[in-house]
């Protein structure tokens, strides 16, 4: 393989790269995104007092 063909299979390499890293970091941003907006959705829920007071044990 001469020169020329290494630079371009070394630069196609380095492209492919790139964008596989570029997509995992999207895919991690949108992920902390979705946790953050769980975790604000958690912290907001009003939690009723009255639930869980009281067991019926009937049988």
């Amino acid at each position: 393989m001469d020169i020329a063909a290494l630079s371009i299979v070394m630069n196609q390499s380095k492209v492919q790269q790139d964008a596989g890293i570029a997509v995992m970091k999207m895919a991690m941003d949108a992920g902390k995104e979705t946790a953050a907006k769980i975790t604000d959705m958690i912290e907001t829920v009003a939690v009723d007092p009255n639930r869980g007071r009281h067991i019926d044990i009937k049988g």
